[in-house]
């Protein structure tokens, strides 16, 4: 089992790093974007039998106490058999 966790971060928060990439994005030609935001992504493996349920509710914990700030940061949680 394993459970994919993204972090972002909140809208309003502001991000140099995505403004950054967006500029040198235009600067190579693509002026088409609007915007750029960058994150984080995780993968989380667990121990064979564990269950889907018991999975995403371990990750939901960890994203929310170990990976995100929650002053800054939202996350979601996917989880794959």
């Amino acid at each position: 089992m394993k459970a994919k966790v993204y972090v972002t971060l909140k809208k309003g928060v502001l991000d140099p790093q995505g403004k950054a990439i967006h500029h040198s994005a235009e600067l190579i030609g693509y002026s088409q974007i609007a915007d750029i935001r960058q994150g984080k992504y995780f993968e989380i493996s667990f121990n064979n039998g564990i269950g889907e349920a018991e999975a995403r509710e371990a990750a939901e914990r960890i994203g929310g106490d170990v990976l995100a700030n929650p002053v800054i940061e939202d996350f979601r949680v996917e989880v794959e058999g």
